[in-house]
């Protein structure tokens, strides 16, 4: 694959339309003019006169240098050509095509590398005439520990490394939970740390209630837990066919040797991996390892269910909503999001689809090419399978369902919002601001973002005040607070990016805080923001709140207006949001130990003194030969870990 190096021009503006610009990775032209553009079709004839004819992935660009659209094709300049023939394309794309002032293409070897460029460059530059997957989520994984006598199952995010024995993705934390819990109670596996490990002398209550092995107290031999393990990860992996025999002959062999106690143990390590091998439409019985995936549309919109199944369970299921165009059929999304979604996630060997897929051969091609395997895509028709599929189909429709509703509900508040503060429209974007800090120690101040789609948590931004600053004067807070927001939003501003600009802002307090961010607003010549200060009402009492705007007398809302309920969730999710960056921040500082100051001692070492000590206190109360037979502690280090909490004894 020839890699475009050039990346890091998206986001600068053309050169001039007589100075041609040569790809470094070969076959590439750019072509523009700032005060006086090359747009539309005649762009695109331009660069045909040397486009390639080979697979590869293009790009077009507006005057400013952002990504309009991301295409692949398996012949460049056949597939570039088309957009040429304006009366043959959809209203959407000859409008795509009148903003185009420059093109980008990256050549490849195949169209599958092709295919894989085109969803990696869509979902990293997120262009507004392609269909978006936005889900920056990471997915959790089921992780055992390697290089332990008792290995510690646990949840984990991440990038997975090849020394980690892993299942997954699941589809949630909660997912994880539930498994975790259901190989506690069959594998007995532990699940506390490496620390409560070394630590304990005694079993924990995990242990009382038959849900661990009981490790830490020496329960269990090395061996007999290693035989465990063995079990978990074989089950883990699909290949359980011989452990519910195992399971059985264990118990008839310890009620032959009246072991009753141990026999119950094992009868009911049976029951729940009985419970965890139940087939269904949940669990099906004809899927070892896959992902089903159904889309639903409705109203110009799109949910996408995928079910992650792994060794023949249920890892659980997630709902996705794609960004296209109202026209967009069914199957082009479906096949936009399979490139999308899979491009930093494994791909399991089989994909159940309720739609056919346009190119699902090249699909399949250009995933096996990542994943290192051969992968189907399939549309059942009958059998278990099909009744997956419809299954996740019904969730995804009723997720869909829910989503709209919300919407509704939604525009019809932002609607009461723009008449109670008279808007001339909706807000598309509301700023809710909010300081915390104690005594005027760790201060920080978050802006949280509300909008049609509710509240829009990748927005949201904390401010860890640098000052200087009076200790508690919440008005200089905010007052650094907005001047560093906006100073920011006017630099986008000025550079063609109104997105993030706000129609309101909400301020926890009364007339002076808005006097003081009105202030502020005015120095930096910001005129087209509603400034609304929020204040509780008498005794602090939520549903008597006073509202505080330019030109109008202070007021209240009536207590049950569905309006007030919604400017006071803002106001409170911006102070949860407050305190819990507070309470993180202030948190960091806390973490210290008196190790952290001993020259030589880093997080190796000071995690093993713990381990062999456990705590700072006693590793102070240690002697000289204790701490030379630590682990990674030498005796020149041993002395200066002595010398430190014993001064008299260094200075002898």
């Amino acid at each position: 694959m020839n890699m475009d190096s050039g990346t890091s021009r998206d986001s600068e503006s053309p050169p001039p339309s007589d100075v041609v610009q040569p790809d470094q990775a070969g076959g590439e032209e750019r072509e523009g003019n700032d005060s006086n553009p090359s747009i539309g079709v005649d762009v695109i004839r331009r660069m045909l006169r040397t486009m390639p004819l080979s697979p590869g992935v293009y790009r077009m660009l507006n005057v400013k240098g952002e990504v309009l659209y991301v295409g692949k094709a398996r012949v460049l300049k056949n597939r570039v050509t088309s957009y040429t023939r304006l009366s043959a394309l959809s209203d959407r794309i000859r409008r795509m095509v009148s903003e185009t002032a420059s093109m980008e293409i990256v050549t490849t070897h195949t169209e599958a590398e092709a295919l894989l460029l085109e969803a990696n460059y869509i979902k990293r530059m997120k262009p507004r005439f392609n269909i978006l997957l936005r889900d920056d989520k990471t997915y959790p994984w089921l992780v055992m520990t390697t290089g332990h006598d008792f290995p510690q199952v646990t949840r984990y995010r991440g990038k997975i490394t090849k020394d980690m024995e892993h299942w997954g993705p699941f589809a949630s934390a909660w997912a994880v939970n539930q498994t975790i819990a259901l190989l506690q109670r069959v594998f007995l596996l532990r699940t506390c740390s490496d620390s409560v490990l070394e630590s304990r002398k005694r079993p924990c209550l995990l242990y009382q209630i038959r849900r661990c092995s009981g490790p830490c107290a020496d329960r269990i031999s090395r061996d007999d837990y290693r035989e465990l393990v063995r079990q978990a990860s074989d089950f883990l992996s699909g290949k359980d066919s011989r452990l519910h025999d195992e399971l059985v002959a264990a118990m008839e062999k310890a009620a032959e040797h009246l072991d009753y106690e141990a026999a119950a143990v094992v009868r009911d390590r049976i029951r729940a991996l009985a419970q965890m091998q139940e087939a269904s439409v949940i669990n099906p019985s004809s899927v070892r390892d896959g992902d089903v995936i159904s889309l639903w549309q409705e109203a110009g919109q799109v949910c996408i269910q995928v079910f992650f199944i792994r060794g023949g369970r249920n890892n659980g299921n997630r709902a996705c909503f794609p960004v296209h165009a109202r026209d967009e059929a069914p199957g082009d999304i479906l096949a936009a999001f399979l490139g999308q979604f899979y491009d930093d996630k494994p791909v399991p060997p089989l994909l159940l689809v309720n739609h056919d897929v346009p190119e699902h051969e090249l699909i399949e091609e250009a995933l096996g090419l990542q994943g290192g395997r051969k992968v189907s895509i399939v549309k059942p028709q009958r059998g278990e399978r099909r009744d997956v599929v419809v299954h996740a189909e019904r969730n995804a429709r009723e997720a869909l369902e829910r989503k709209l509703a919300e919407s509704a509900g939604q525009v019809r508040l932002l609607e009461g919002v723009a008449r109670i503060f008279g808007l001339d429209a909706p807000p598309a974007r509301i700023e809710v601001y909010d300081n915390s800090h104690i005594m005027g120690t760790h201060p920080y101040g978050v802006m949280i973002v509300g909008g049609p789609e509710g509240f829009e948590r990748r927005a949201y931004r904390k401010f860890s005040i640098k000052g200087p600053v009076t200790p508690g004067d919440d008005f200089a807070m905010m007052r650094e607070v907005l001047q560093r927001r906006f100073a920011r939003a006017l630099k986008e501003s000025e550079a063609g990016d109104t997105s993030s600009w706000p129609d309101v802002l909400l301020i926890d307090g009364g007339a002076g805080q808005y006097s003081a961010v009105k202030g502020v607003l005015d120095d930096l010549g910001v005129t087209d923001v509603t400034l609304v200060a929020i204040a509780k009402g008498p005794d602090r009492d939520a549903g008597r709140e006073w509202f505080f705007m330019e030109g109008r007398e202070p007021f209240q809302l009536e207590p049950r207006d569905p309006v007030l309920y919604y400017l006071q969730r803002l106001r409170d999710e911006a102070h949860r949001f407050a305190i819990t960056t507070h309470r993180a921040g202030r948190s960091k500082t806390l973490v210290t130990s008196e190790l952290d100051g001993i020259p030589g001692i880093g997080p190796g070492r000071k995690k093993a003194l713990l381990n062999r000590f456990g705590s700072a206190r006693g590793v102070r109360e240690a002697g000289l030969s204790e701490l030379e037979a630590t682990s990674g502690i030498n005796k020149e280090l041993a002395r200066t870990i002595y010398g430190h909490f014993h001064p008299e004894w260094s200075a002898m």
